[in-house]
């Protein structure tokens, strides 16, 4: 019989103690080179004009990606909304982030991160696909932490996306950062590692 014990187990069987060690999941998928972070330029919103940010994985990365941290930076006086979507396709004019590292920087080589941080400074444009799942409030001058803890997931071809915007007439300064993990698609007859 087992019996559990804070950090033990004890197995009455063989009276023999185990420690269980717990361990963030981020932290195991970092050791595991397989966390990355990064951010995008600096964005602006305001004067009708709103932001894009967000993790694009693309069609053919063969990984799920896990959310599992945002960060947004307002530096202005105002307060911003960031709308979250989930699955919306980023229009051609996007850029691609190359502020991303993966947070073990002990492996050699260095893993390279499949899904993409993706980024418009500033536009008109709307979403015109996805779902747009919940809003969040950008207090002035603050950098606001959502913590998601890798529970969205998306396949290939998906994406999380902030949507950030001001109702001010002036251009108001942003700049969004991500932590993700990513692990391959199991296939039929795979387990999950």
């Amino acid at each position: 019989m087992l019996e559990n014990n804070s950090n033990y187990i004890l197995d009455n069987k063989d009276t023999k103690l185990q420690e269980v060690v717990s361990i963030p999941v981020s932290l195991y998928e970092s050791m595991k080179g397989k966390y990355f972070v990064g951010q995008t330029e600096t964005l602006w919103v305001g004067n009708e004009s709103n932001a894009w940010a967000g993790l694009a994985n693309p069609r053919n990365s063969d990984v799920n990606l896990y959310a599992n941290v945002f960060t947004i930076s307002n530096l202005s006086n105002d307060y911003l909304t960031a709308q979250i979507w989930l699955n919306t396709s980023f229009p051609e004019k996007a850029c691609t982030s190359h502020k991303v590292s993966p947070t073990n920087t002990a492996l050699k080589p260095l893993p390279k991160n499949r899904v993409n941080i993706r980024f418009i400074e500033s536009t008109a444009m709307v979403p015109k696909d996805g779902v747009n799942v919940y809003e969040r409030i950008v207090p002035p001058n603050t950098t606001l932490v959502g913590e998601e803890d890798g529970k969205f997931i998306e396949a290939p071809g998906g994406s999380y996306t902030l949507i950030i915007k001001s109702s001010s007439l002036k251009l108001d300064k942003v700049i969004v950062a991500f932590g993700w993990w990513e692990k391959p698609i199991c296939k039929k007859g795979d387990y999950i590692k």
